[in-house]
């Protein structure tokens, strides 16, 4: 089995399309921005000086009469603060796919979440985490401090794309896992849930993802909304996530009762996955998708 996590810190190429992204006339989401409507004594002795400053340097016409409001542009909108992600007990259907040993569980170096299939036993991840041959890997959904609370499942097969096989196509970027426990016929499903798969989700939208950093033995997670910063990817901005979050999922609506939510990305795709612990990409999930979802049913 080859398999690895694909996610590296250091400095990040600049991305196709950034300009264009910058140009998103959707309006931000609540808690993005702060405003202050009512500032206190220091900050209104500040916006006065900027402000006669800004009389006072300006010409009388011309474009440089709004330089004031710019001042106070910059001192009422700050930019907003990035996210981290926070340390978690897990939920029941994510969890660390592990490397085995005879019998024995190695290290976690990837994350996947059970997904609602017709036979119950199916998980996704990124293509960039495993290959076509599921030897030697388990998942453990829940996985939490050294704790298997749902039970360790072999991965018994791999379903990727073929365009993924041929060259590694970002918008292939994601696997489908057939597991199974041994000594019983139970599906993972009707042990853990599942989330829901969707694919043609607006690319615009509040999730939550999911991921295990190989430096740690918990989960983190953190909440914020998606863009589009190039033609069939997805952004989630948020630190924190480093080497083993990688198929980690973006999951839509998420459930606060049961933890479970739709699951309309993974983290891979674009520089498989991101350079960066701040940023992080998924392929947008499409028609390429579902069909690999689809064949993977069809398999057992």
């Amino acid at each position: 089995m080859v398999f690895r996590a694909g996610r590296r810190t250091g400095r990040r190429q600049a991305r196709p399309g950034a300009d264009a992204a910058s140009a998103d006339t959707t309006p931000a989401p609540p808690g993005r921005t702060r405003r202050l409507s009512r500032p206190p004594a220091w900050v209104a002795l500040v916006i006065a000086a900027a402000v006669g400053l800004g009389f006072a340097i300006a010409p009388a016409r011309g474009a440089s009469d709004n330089l004031a409001p710019s001042f106070l542009r910059v001192l009422l909108n700050p930019a907003p603060v990035l996210p981290t992600g926070e340390d978690f007990a897990g939920t029941s259907a994510v969890g660390a796919l592990f490397t085995m040993s005879g019998g024995r569980l190695g290290s976690h170096f990837c994350t996947a979440s059970v997904i609602d299939s017709p036979n119950g036993d199916l998980v996704i991840t990124a293509a960039h985490c495993v290959s076509q041959t599921a030897a030697e890997v388990a998942f453990v959904p829940g996985y939490n401090a050294g704790a298997a609370p749902y039970g360790v499942w072999i991965v018994t097969q791999v379903y990727v794309d073929a365009s993924w096989s041929a060259s590694s196509d970002p918008d292939d970027d994601v696997a489908f896992l057939r597991v199974s426990q041994p000594g019983t016929g139970v599906p993972i499903e009707d042990v853990t849930g599942a989330e829901r798969l969707r694919t043609g989700a607006p690319a615009r939208q509040l999730v939550e993802v999911i991921g295990y950093p190989d430096s740690a033995d918990q989960a983190i997670t953190c909440r914020n909304w998606t863009r589009e910063p190039m033609a069939d990817q997805l952004e989630f901005d948020c630190g924190g996530y480093t080497d083993g979050t990688s198929g980690g999922p973006f999951l839509a609506g998420v459930d606060p009762r049961t933890g479970h939510g739709t699951v309309v990305g993974v983290i891979g795709g674009y520089e498989q996955g991101g350079l960066t612990p701040q940023v992080s990409y998924s392929a947008m999930f499409g028609a390429n998708v579902m069909a690999l979802y689809e064949v993977a049913v069809a398999g057992g």
